[in-house]
């Protein structure tokens, strides 16, 4: 069983973003005609790191929650926090990393991982109505939800059109609607999407890389 730990974030940066983050080598399975395993894993791995370095980038603490002994690894010589995922699907990964916030009586956010756009600005438009007090949500392209934030227990419905289920949970969110919360990387379509944008470009190398 993976074992929770700390990190310098959780002392010097304020609030938590939960990010689950599923196996690197299993992980991205719709793009096995366009990608070899190596390289899924390679883009896996470098997805999450830019989503976690943006969060901290932002001033926020990275929580990964995961069940995979490599993320896990990866999330500890990062010095990150880290939750075990409970292995039932990304809904009750949120729900554990939840818990484990609502425990320090703070806001919680649950960001994707594979954002590859993801930017600073985009955590400031999801943290500052959090940090007001409000919910707030981001929609995916798809119809997917990119990031939810709230306080205490929340049933989460991760899944296709999970954008409106969540909608209807949460008390007059904050909606927010930017290039880098729409787009996530699950198919073909996404990575040529992603890396034909300036800031996507940086995608080519972490393919190339066997860091």
């Amino acid at each position: 069983m993976l074992r929770e730990h700390y990190s310098p974030y959780s002392r010097h940066m304020p609030g938590t973003v939960i990010i689950p983050v599923k196996s690197f080598a299993l992980g991205k399975q719709r793009l096995s005609g366009v990608l070899d395993p190596e390289a899924r894993a390679r883009l896996g791995r470098a997805l999450a790191g830019h989503v976690a370095d943006t969060v901290a980038a932002a001033g926020r603490s990275p929580l990964i929650v995961t069940a995979d002994t490599d993320v896990a690894a990866w999330a500890g010589d990062s010095g990150y926090l880290l939750v075990g995922d409970p292995g039932e699907g990304l809904s009750a990964a949120a729900r554990a990393a939840v818990s484990w916030v609502a425990a320090l009586s703070e806001p919680w956010l649950v960001v994707h991982s594979d954002l590859p756009w993801l930017a600073v600005e985009d955590m400031a438009a999801l943290t500052g109505p959090l940090d007001d007090g409000g919910p707030v949500i981001a929609p995916s392209a798809d119809g997917g939800t990119s990031a939810i934030g709230s306080r205490g227990d929340f049933a989460f419905h991760f899944g296709p059109s999970s954008f409106h289920r969540h909608l209807g949970e949460l008390d007059n969110p904050s909606i927010v609607a930017r290039p880098g919360l729409l787009l996530d990387i699950d198919a073909p379509g996404d990575l040529r999407a992603a890396s034909n944008s300036e800031r996507g470009a940086w995608l080519d190398g972490a393919l190339r890389s066997h860091r």
